[in-house]
């Protein structure tokens, strides 16, 4: 376009209440995130309602304060863009009913976003990347690899047929009395853990060499800490963290290594919350080493749920024309 574009973004699928101004897809002026981390961690996973309740409480909070920290009003701003799925239900509705309120009421664009795209698009926050690519996103509740033609322009080559990375990295931390979320708290553990002391399942799907498989690796440490315990033999929870963090970047990286051979393709892109893992990063470095690829990876505070990221994928989508009406609705699963 031959005008600057300011995106307010607003992001409420999960447990993240998210506001962000964006400058052109690409700048992030503003991107206040209010985390529900500590009223969940005693329950040892996300509540649904709790979280619905506590984004009804600071959803005004947040946008306000994107926008003051932006330093502009509503008035300044060119679309609105909201995350409308996948995500919990509740959660989702409280964000979309906002945008379009706002929407109506500052008379701006309203642009309905794909939560899983977000992530995608994190990528393109604060560089100048750009397809296309191959993207691994990894997160509480997903696991896909797609084929990023151009922007807006996605394939799915594979995705998990039961648990997500990220479920199962919360599940196995539960279980090892680690608390939620799982994935930091696992991260840590396996620091001090040694990798290679149990040998954890990693799912090979017959006939679609692509897809992910985490319940059975999930179930395969439980199993291994009840036999333990039946024992009386000290479970040492570093090396079981370890061991299963092993599993799961194996897991992932031998996938995305099958899709890279397939396309052809010399560039790779991470995203989602599990991507901030360090131990992943490691072995992607690797892989880009290995078969002399690119591989980008999003900032960290790009990773996990944000609003800068909607407001990224909103911009591109209304760059494209494709602009909501009132009629714009949440839902809970996906249409990727």
């Amino acid at each position: 376009m031959s005008k600057d574009v300011l995106t307010l973004g607003i992001e409420t699928s999960c447990d993240e209440t998210s506001a962000a101004v964006v400058l052109n897809g690409r700048k992030v002026l503003s991107n206040i995130i209010f985390s529900q981390i500590e009223a969940h961690q005693k329950f040892g996973g996300v509540v649904p309602e709790l979280a619905s309740r506590a984004h009804l409480e600071k959803i005004c909070y947040v946008v306000e304060e994107a926008l003051k920290k932006a330093n502009l009003s509503i008035k300044d701003i060119d679309v609105i863009a909201v995350t409308n799925r996948p995500g919990l239900i509740g959660a989702l509705l409280v964000g979309v009913s906002y945008a379009k309120g706002l929407s109506y009421a500052a008379k701006k664009p309203l642009v309905g976003v794909n939560h899983i795209a977000g992530h995608i698009y994190a990528n393109f926050l604060e560089t100048n990347f750009s397809p296309p690519f191959l993207c691994l996103v990894v997160s509480g509740g997903h696991s896909h690899l797609f084929w990023v033609e151009d922007y807006g322009k996605f394939k799915i080559l594979g995705k998990t047929i039961d648990d997500a990375a990220g479920e199962a990295f919360d599940k196995v931390a539960r279980a090892l009395g680690l608390g939620y979320p799982g994935g930091p708290a696992i991260q840590k553990a396996a620091e001090s853990g040694n990798e290679d002391s149990i040998t954890f399942p990693v799912a090979q799907i017959k006939g679609s060499e692509l897809d992910f498989s985490f319940s059975g690796l999930k179930t395969a440490v439980l199993n291994y800490l009840n036999q333990q315990k039946q024992k009386g033999i000290k479970i040492k929870t570093e090396d079981v963290a370890a061991s299963f963090q092993k599993a799961v970047v194996k897991a992932l990286v031998e996938n995305t290594r099958q899709a890279i051979l397939q396309i052809k393709t010399d560039t790779l892109a991470l995203a989602g919350g599990v991507a901030a893992n360090k131990r992943l990063r490691q072995e992607f470095s690797k892989l880009s080493q290995e078969l002399g690829i690119k591989v980008h990876f999003p900032p960290v505070e790009f990773c996990t749920d944000n609003a800068a990221m909607i407001a990224c994928a909103g911009y591109y989508s209304f760059l494209d024309g494709k602009v909501s009406d009132f009629s714009l609705d949440a839902y809970a699963v996906s249409d990727f």
